[in-house]
Order: structure tokens, then C-alpha cells, then sequence
């Protein structure tokens, strides 16, 4: 009997063991797993402010306050633009330029990898789209259409100033055009006009002539389609196109191809004539004040050779993934002076400050230097899941004499101009200080607006809280860096270092605050409009640019929208679906009523415009051309033709 009891007693507790092994296993599997969860990965690139004239203003996502300008700041989801009267801007994505005419007000409502969504909400905007996967959505939203880009080409798109009105232009490609319960298809070679909102009017008519807003995009597209360094690195990387004027490629051995800086003033080094600024979820963001100080900031790496900086861009990969600065930070318990940093040579390993997976780690790395992958995981395992500090790593410029940068904590964080505020500490401080992938520094509102400085000129009000039609739906919108700063309990810094993200607490906020689904607007405080989840529409088709239709037939189907099935792949021409959300997504954002089948009336009338343009169209065009300049005519308050719904 005895021997049953203690027979019992050993099963019980060997298997007590094997429970408490078991959930330390799904433990540590558990927390091995968050490091592999790429889904709160940041975006592989941003926008570049690249080109200014005139009075151009800017807003940092989630702040009221409008400051200058500033070219080389990066451009998120949430940021607004505005350029005044007698101005023009230029904004980099990649290979694909957006460029703003005067009196004219942008907001990126997306921009991820494979998302440029824009917001146009009065004035003329030409985007030059030179690559487009399959998987990469642009969308251009007005006041009363959404433009999606189905092509590579260039495409104008005027809005009114009223803005019940919008041109659309396709020099080259092809778009739809979703607006008033209907889609329309614009080829090459047309400018489609769209009149109203609920019950949109549209006109099809030939190219209009070309005017000096068109004229100054051509000549900087033929400049960029000239690039010399598009033969050594990726279209897709930020910034390239400046690379030519101010600089020159020089084989370096053990390197390969490298630029340099043709001018540089004295006392020059990588990441030292600029400032630092904040960015969500990146965090603290380089911006130089050299014309070509993007890519050289944001990709590959430096090597100080021959008594020279060359930036060595690294392996040509397709879309390599943009990081805010490549740079190693200096310092430690005996390092009083401020904050130090220096640039990563070719073949050392970037850690992120900020929250990223191992896949994540692993290609902002390979994508922009030579490194063994290996390294690379160790590093990773060892410093941002075992939080471990490693010591007995030798960073190489950490030991150029004058490559190191060091400002006191003040200047850091309030975006004062480096090379005004250096710092001078012993050459063997530096040479002795730890390195980290971090800066103990938190931000604060100084370090989000950067060296903008507060400007009158500013949107008018009625552009400020003008709603537009949208197919996708924006993500949440971003909160002001006070907010962001209180949730975190004044460690905000902190919290954005590699480490498994939490869902977001709410916070009071003196707006209106959006839903889960809503994002910030491109409003003041106090708009409340209603906004709701967009139906989808149907996916792009591709075919050749400028090719002939005989109706929009093609796209919509008698308007029936074409939905692969998520089950089998088949293509199922289905009703449209109704809309079923009801939840607001952003208060200056209305979807596009969900679309209709047109009668047998409204397609004749569709396929007499889009013959009678045919008809129209010289003899010997096959494409769109670029026409001689002559004045642009401006965007008419009242339709031209009868509207083809009823």
C-alpha cells in the first residue's frame, strides 16, 4: 500500500516538473517570438522635402504650429505641405517625384512601403510615378474624385479653388478616376474634367497646352532620367538625383564605386552639418544641410580613406530600407561632455533605437552595406533580446581624428545647428567611450518642428477644413509629441527602443479624437465632419500606356467591381459590395459612394466621349506628347457637357 502511495506521489510530482518545463518552454518561445513579428516593422522609406522656392510651409504630423521648410527633412504619414503664391516644391518618395504648383496644400495621409496616398486639397500637383509594382498604391484625393495610378507615367491633377472641380491629366499612363458612384478611365494623351460631388459631371478632352508649371517638371524629370548615379545605385533610394551635381564617383579598393563631396567646408565630417529632430517611430532623424544630404544620411555607409570621406552606397538592391541616421553614439557613465556620435563604416552593423524584428535588422543592414548576416544576428540576439552590452566590438571611426561629433545634451535635443554648438572633448575620452545603438536623450516639442522657424503664411481656412473623397482608408493619426510624451510617462525614448510594442493607451486630447480607424486631419482643432469606412474597389490592370478603349467597360464591367476570391483566386464579377462600416475614419475624409452599374443611356454617352476624343487626336499619336507651352487654362466653375448619371 505504501509502496502504491509513494508510487503515486512520484507520478504526480514528476508531472507537476513537466508542467512547469513545459510553460517555461512556451515562455521563452513566446518570448523569442515578439522578436520575429514584422507586422509594427516601420516603414523601408519616406518622403524628401528636396526642392523649395518661395514661401513654402510645413506641419509635422500631429502638431498645430506651421514652420518654414526645411529641405532634407524626412516626410511621414500625417505631414502637411503648403506651398503660397509664387512658389513650387519638390517631394521625393523613391523614384517617384511629387511636385506642387502655387497656392497649393498637401497631406500625406499614408506613405509606407507600398502605400502613397496624398490629399490635394486645392491647387496643382504633377507626380511623376516611374515604378510601379504591382502590390504599390498611389492615390491622389480632391474634394470630389480619388485618383489611383494603374501605371508608371506622369500625371497632372488641378483642383479648384473653390474646389468643386478637378483636371485630370495623363501626360503618360493610365489612372482611375472614382468619384460620384461611378469610375472613370483616363489614358495617355487625356485631360478628364470632373465637376460636383454627390453627382459628379464629367468632360473628356485632349491634352491641354503645356504652361511654365509643366515645363519646369519636364526639365527636372529629363534631369533625373539623366543621372549618372542611377548606374550605381537604386532609383528607389531617396535622394539619388543630387548626387550628380554636387559630387563624383570614384573607385575605391575594397570598396568599389564611391562618391564624394566635390566642396566641403573646413572641419567637415559625415553628420556633422545639420541637426537632429524626432521622428514616431524612428525617433531621433538626421537632416543635413548639404543640397545632396539625403541618401548619403539614410543609406550605405562612410570610409575615411586616403585622407578622404566616401560614402560607399553598398550592395544595388531594389528598394533599399531608408534608417534615420547610420551612426554609432558615444559616450558611457564617465562621458560628461554631451552627445557623442560617428558615422558606421562599411561592413559594421546598424542597430536600430527604435522597435524592429530580426528580419527587419537584418535587411536594413544588407540593403545598404557589405556585411556577414551572421554578425548581424548575433549582434541582434545578443544586445536587443538578451540585453546584453558588447564590448568587444572596434568601430573604426571611432579612431579618425575629427570623426567624431559631440554637442551637449540642450543643443541635441532642440535641433540647434551642430556645427555651431560642437563640443570639445579629449581625443582620448572619445577613443576610450563606450558605444551604443542608442542616445539616453527624450524629446521634446523643439526636437519634432526642427529648425523651421514660425511662418504667417499658412492655408487658407477654407483649404485647412475641406473634406476629399478617398478609396483606401488612412491609418490612425498620429498624436502631438506633449500627448505622446504623457502616455509614456516622460521616457518616450525609452519606450520606442527595440522592445515588444503594447497597444496605445488613450489619451485626453483637446481635439476631436479620432477612432481606431480615424486619423489626425489636415484641419485645425474643433472640425467634426463624418467620415466612413470606403468600399474596395476593383484592382489594377495593366496594359500598354496610351492603348485605346472603347469604353471604361474594361475597368468596371457594366459596373460590376472585379474581386479576386480570397478562396480559390477565381475572379468573381460580383454586385459591388455595400458599405457595412459606419465608423469614422477622419473628419476632412468621405468615402466615394460605392459604384453603380451605368445604364444602356450613360454608357453611350461614355463611348461618344471617348470617340469623339479618338476622333481628335493627331494622326500620328501613339502616346501622350509633350506639347509646346502656352498657357495652362485654368479649372472652370461649371461642368462643359451634361453628366452622365442621371
Amino acid at each position: 500500500m505504501k509502496t502504491r502511495k509513494l508510487w503515486s506521489a512520484a507520478v504526480l510530482l514528476s508531472a507537476f516538473f513537466f508542467v512547469l518545463q513545459f510553460s517555461a518552454i512556451s515562455q521563452a518561445q513566446d518570448d523569442q517570438s515578439q522578436y520575429d513579428d514584422q507586422s509594427q516593422d516601420p516603414p523601408g522609406r519616406v518622403a524628401r522635402l528636396n526642392f523649395s522656392q518661395g514661401s513654402i510651409s510645413f506641419r509635422p504630423a500631429g502638431e498645430d504650429d506651421w514652420v518654414t521648410g526645411v529641405p532634407n527633412r524626412p516626410m511621414v504619414t500625417g505631414d502637411d505641405l503648403w506651398a503660397d503664391e509664387d512658389s513650387l516644391a519638390e517631394v521625393h518618395v523613391g523614384s517617384a517625384a511629387i511636385r506642387l504648383g502655387a497656392k497649393t496644400g498637401i497631406t500625406f495621409l499614408a506613405l509606407d512601403d507600398h502605400t502613397t496616398q496624398i490629399r490635394l486639397a486645392e491647387g496643382e500637383l504633377i507626380v511623376n510615378a516611374r515604378h510601379v509594382d504591382d502590390d504599390d498604391n498611389y492615390e491622389i484625393d480632391t474634394p470630389n474624385i480619388a485618383l489611383t495610378l494603374l501605371q508608371p507615367g506622369e500625371y497632372r491633377i488641378d483642383v479648384s479653388e473653390d474646389g468643386s472641380q478637378t483636371i485630370a491629366t495623363v501626360f503618360h499612363g493610365r489612372g482611375r478616376v472614382t468619384g460620384g458612384g461611378y469610375t472613370y478611365t483616363v489614358v495617355a494623351g487625356q485631360s478628364a474634367t470632373f465637376t460636383g460631388s454627390d453627382q459628379v459631371a464629367y468632360d473628356l478632352q485632349q491634352l491641354p497646352a503645356q504652361d511654365d508649371f509643366d515645363a519646369w517638371a519636364f526639365d527636372r524629370d529629363q534631369a533625373e532620367d539623366d543621372a549618372d548615379s542611377a548606374n550605381y545605385v537604386s532609383r528607389e533610394m531617396t535622394g539619388y538625383e543630387d548626387l550628380d551635381q554636387y559630387g563624383d564617383w570614384t573607385y575605391v579598393a575594397g570598396y568599389g564605386p564611391c562618391w564624394a563631396p566635390s566642396t566641403i567646408p573646413v572641419g567637415w565630417a559625415p553628420y556633422r552639418f545639420g541637426h537632429w529632430i524626432w521622428i514616431a517611430p524612428w525617433g531621433w532623424t538626421w537632416v543635413a544641410n548639404e543640397p545632396w544630404g539625403f541618401a548619403p544620411y539614410h543609406y550605405g555607409r562612410w570610409a575615411f580613406e586616403n585622407n578622404r570621406w566616401f560614402w560607399v552606397p553598398g550592395p544595388v538592391v531594389v528598394r533599399p530600407i531608408w534608417a534615420p541616421a547610420l551612426v554609432a553614439f558615444a559616450g558611457g557613465a564617465h562621458f560628461s561632455a554631451g552627445v557623442a556620435w560617428f558615422p558606421l563604416a562599411p561592413g559594421e552593423v546598424y542597430l536600430p533605437a527604435y522597435r524592429v524584428s530580426r528580419a527587419y535588422a537584418t535587411n536594413v543592414n544588407i540593403t545598404n552595406t557589405n556585411v556577414n548576416v551572421k554578425l548581424v544576428t548575433n549582434l541582434y540576439q545578443t544586445v536587443i533580446v538578451n540585453k546584453t552590452a558588447v564590448t568587444n566590438v572596434s568601430y573604426i571611426n571611432q579612431h579618425v581624428a575629427n570623426g567624431v561629433t559631440v554637442v551637449s545634451h540642450d543643443a541635441f535635443v532642440n535641433a540647434r545647428p551642430v556645427a555651431q554648438n560642437m563640443v570639445k572633448v579629449d581625443a582620448h575620452e572619445i577613443a576610450t567611450a563606450s558605444v551604443s545603438h542608442v542616445v539616453a536623450a527624450e524629446p521634446v516639442r523643439s526636437s519634432v518642428l526642427g529648425t523651421g522657424t514660425p511662418v504667417k503664411v499658412q492655408p487658407p481656412a477654407a483649404v485647412i477644413s475641406r473634406p476629399v473623397v478617398a478609396v483606401r482608408t488612412p491609418p490612425p493619426p498620429p498624436r502631438s509629441i506633449e500627448q505622446r510624451q504623457a502616455q509614456a510617462g516622460g521616457h518616450l525614448n525609452q519606450q520606442a527602443l527595440v522592445r515588444p510594442a503594447t497597444p496605445a493607451k488613450p489619451v485626453n486630447q483637446n481635439r476631436p479624437a479620432p477612432d481606431s480607424q480615424g486619423f489626425r486631419p489636415f484641419t485645425p482643432p474643433g472640425a467634426n465632419s463624418q467620415v466612413r469606412m470606403m468600399p474596395q474597389t476593383q484592382p489594377r490592370t495593366f496594359e500598354q500606356q496610351g492603348s485605346s478603349e472603347t469604353s471604361d467597360r474594361s475597368d468596371d464591367h457594366n459596373g460590376q467591381v472585379w474581386n479576386p476570391n480570397p478562396q480559390t483566386g477565381a475572379r468573381d464579377y460580383g454586385q459591388p459590395s455595400s458599405n457595412s462600416s459606419t465608423q469614422d475614419a477622419h473628419p476632412l475624409v468621405r468615402p466615394a459612394p460605392p459604384v453603380q452599374p451605368r445604364n444602356d443611356q450613360q454608357e453611350r454617352q461614355q463611348a461618344q466621349k471617348f470617340n469623339q476624343w479618338q476622333q481628335q487626336r493627331p494622326a500620328s499619336s501613339t502616346s501622350a506628347p509633350k506639347p509646346a507651352p502656352t498657357p495652362h487654362p485654368a479649372p472652370a466653375p461649371a461642368p462643359k457637357s451634361e453628366p452622365s448619371k442621371k
